[in-house]
């Protein structure tokens, strides 16, 4: 089960009774607008006002699964586009849920899909997934472009077994690892922005799941179609590529072609 969140909530012209089951601790709302909980509702500012409505603070934890689930993330007061939550926050280290198959093709769940695409894509990226806007549910978006492609030289895209496909949404993916070929390459992550290290992956994998329709659906990928999928279902288990890196390999992307230390394996297929 997935570790709790703090988050506060405003509560204004309400009286006490309405909020009192929810508090386990009160104060005043002076020197309040810091908020330590990422997913923050639009609350309003201290009033200077005479009114004598109350305003109260409440603290209370509520597992980010059930946010997700209520709704919450979209926020309160009108729609906010999420930013890339970068690493730290508790969501990128915690399971994520499966999207209930009655809320495929809600509104809800449509908003959240075209929010991770608009954030992959102005990034930019090649995969993103749900709890890198603070989602914790099992859904990611991947498409690599031949654009993107491009910015590789020829020998990379070659060793990497790289060839662009259309945008791909899967909810509530299941991996499966195919082979027992492995390749080691850079990678990087959107919510490690500015750094890569070297990741060992299997060169094929089988993914199924559901299309933002509800509609069952199987990729088999191959080369670094499939890293791309294992690097964002690693994801939706609480684990980023740092955690499975090739230790001593970490560095900024100014240094990227700088050697690799000794010691370390060489890249390419295994």
């Amino acid at each position: 089960m997935a570790a709790e969140t703090v988050c506060r909530v405003w509560s204004r012209f309400l009286p006490i009774s309405v909020t009192e089951s929810l508090i386990f601790r009160r104060r005043p709302s002076t020197n309040a607008l810091g908020l330590p909980c990422r997913h923050s509702f639009g609350f309003p500012s201290k009033s200077k006002s005479k009114s004598k409505s109350r305003i109260l603070i409440v603290e209370y934890r509520v597992p980010s699964r059930i946010l997700a689930a209520a709704g919450w993330f979209s926020g309160f007061g009108g729609k906010k586009k999420p930013d890339i939550v970068k690493a730290g926050d508790p969501v990128l280290h915690e399971p994520a849920a499966d999207v209930p198959v009655a809320d495929i093709g809600s509104q809800r769940i449509e908003e959240i899909i075209e929010d991770m695409i608009a954030a992959m894509r102005n990034s930019p990226g090649v995969g993103l997934a749900a709890p890198q806007i603070g989602v914790p549910l099992n859904i990611i978006v991947l498409e690599d472009t031949k654009q993107y492609i491009s910015y590789a030289s020829r020998k990379e895209i070659e060793m990497q077994d790289r060839r662009s496909f259309d945008l791909l949404v899967i909810l509530n993916p299941k991996l499966k690892k195919k082979g027992t070929k492995t390749a080691l390459f850079f990678e990087g992550c959107l919510s490690v922005d500015g750094f890569r290290a070297v990741v060992e992956r299997h060169l094929e994998v089988e993914v199924t799941g559901l299309d933002r329709s509800g509609r069952p659906i199987k990729i088999d990928a191959a080369g670094w179609q499939a890293r791309i999928l294992q690097h964002e279902c690693d994801h939706l288990d609480g684990t980023i590529f740092v955690d499975k890196m090739v230790p001593r390999t970490f560095r900024t992307v100014e240094n990227l072609d700088l050697p690799l230390p000794m010691g370390c394996p060489k890249l390419g297929v295994q």
